[in-house]
């Protein structure tokens, strides 16, 4: 693979469930009974999004493909969905296609393709939904987190529509705080949702983003995460700002990884 050693474990509970790793590190889970069993807490806050998404079929854009497991749901839950996945990692999309059926996902394409090349060649407008989930030996991919980058997103997002993100961050959360000042720079509206102890900074962990010109559903979503099997908390409004302080937004005159997981983590994602 380009960026790693890939390996598929068949879940020992579930036959036709499959856990796709790259270097021992965790990508993706793949039910192929059962698209919408969203087996990791921040692919199942990234799949409430969805469901909280004004409804019928989407035009979604996603960066980061793997095992395309949000894809997935989306073509289950939102049927005659067209959706176009951008993963620079072509060796990797072969093993899901020949192992996954990937192909037999409704109106999904996969474009072999750095995600920023991808989201420039997309006309103005065009999507409902753009989801950034793209890592690289478990760290975000280089210049997703950029205000240029999210302002290109911006451009290709319908007035109404809906950027979600994917980050992972520690203690001090200095990361999530640039990458929340980067799309407080591009969108009026942003919700973040989060497992309590990595908010509090007591440990590495995934955090979802949603940002949009239109106001997000802060309330159900609220009462959504609360009862999830993966309870999470979401930061808004006043909470949100003071969470991201006075950090700065993050440009592409700057490089800024994002932060490397501690080994005792690594295969959670």
């Amino acid at each position: 693979m380009r960026f790693g050693t890939a390996e598929l474990l068949r879940d020992a509970d579930r036959p036709n469930a499959w856990m796709l790793s790259v270097d021992g590190v965790a990508q993706s889970y793949v039910d192929l009974d059962d698209p919408t069993n969203l087996e990791f807490d921040y692919v199942r806050r990234l799949g409430d999004l969805v469901d909280f998404l004004p409804p019928g079929p989407l035009d979604a854009l996603h960066v980061g493909g793997a095992g395309c497991s949000l894809p997935r749901y989306v073509a289950a839950t939102r049927p005659g969905s067209r959706q176009l996945v951008f993963d620079a990692d072509e060796p990797l999309i072969d093993l899901v296609r020949e192992h996954l059926e990937l192909r037999g996902v409704p109106k999904l394409r996969v474009r072999i393709e750095d995600g920023r090349a991808g989201v420039r060649s997309r006309h103005d407008a065009t999507a409902d939904l753009i989801v950034i989930d793209a890592f690289e030996r478990a760290t975000l991919a280089g210049g997703l987190a950029t205000v240029e980058f999210v302002t290109d997103v911006a451009r290709v997002l319908r007035p109404g529509a809906t950027m979600l993100a994917n980050i992972s961050d520690g203690p001090g959360l200095r990361f999530a705080r640039r990458f929340l000042a980067t799309l407080a720079e591009v969108f009026p509206h942003v919700v973040l949702l989060a497992e309590p102890s990595v908010l509090r900074g007591r440990r590495f962990g995934n955090l979802v983003l949603a940002a949009s010109r239109l106001e997000l559903p802060t309330a159900e979503l609220t009462r959504r995460a609360a009862s999830s099997p993966y309870p999470a908390r979401v930061v808004h409004g006043d909470e949100l700002r003071q969470l991201r302080g006075k950090a700065a937004p993050v440009s592409d005159a700057e490089e800024l990884p994002s932060p490397v997981p501690p080994d005792d983590v690594l295969g959670l994602f």
